[in-house]
């Protein structure tokens, strides 16, 4: 008698590959906007990168590639510039940033999903980070934008981001004018 998979293993199968619990937790902890206090604030993340293990079978928190809100303004400058500079040149990560716009009418802040793949990553990489994309995006519930990203010349200009947040309405990205 065949044994019924649970839908846990049937995701896992379509490409081999699963999203690690931390990789959760962080999104959950970039989305809720609860009232808390400055230390806990300056403790939540601005920015951070995600990377498939050693042995490819699971997307993890990249080690040491993030941006805390609390290092704006510290050792972090402007967020922005320094969250493209984490991006590798030759490899493929996804990433999540929390991106605080202004239209004519508000401000707004919004989790961005980054699905980074430039021309320069090796084809195999491409591949097993797009086939991939679906595994940490059904985990990444409510997230309103995401960008395909295939090089530095897409991401460099802050306005790119700005079209993607709000098209012609976005008037700046993390204070700076677009």
């Amino acid at each position: 008698m065949a044994r019924s998979k649970n839908p846990l293993e049937e995701m896992k199968e379509a490409s081999g590959v699963t999203v690690n619990d931390e990789v959760i937790k962080v999104f959950n902890d970039m989305k809720v906007r609860k009232s808390s206090t400055q230390e806990e604030i300056k403790k939540r993340k601005k920015a951070v990168l995600f990377c498939l293990s050693d042995d490819k079978r699971q997307i993890i928190v990249e080690e040491a590639k993030q941006i805390l809100v609390g290092d704006i303004g510290d050792t972090v400058e402007d967020p922005y510039t320094s969250f493209v500079k984490l991006l590798p040149l030759n490899d493929c990560r996804y990433a999540l940033y929390d991106a605080t716009y202004e239209t004519k009418e508000s401000k707004k802040e919004d989790l961005v999903f980054i699905f980074w793949a430039p021309e320069s990553a090796p084809l195999k990489s491409k591949m097993i980070y797009a086939s991939s994309k679906d595994a940490i995006k059904k985990k990444f519930t409510g997230i309103k934008h995401e960008w395909h990203v295939n090089g530095l010349d897409d991401i460099k200009d802050r306005s790119t981001l700005g079209e993607k947040l709000g098209g012609n309405v976005v008037v700046s990205l993390e204070g700076k004018p677009l």
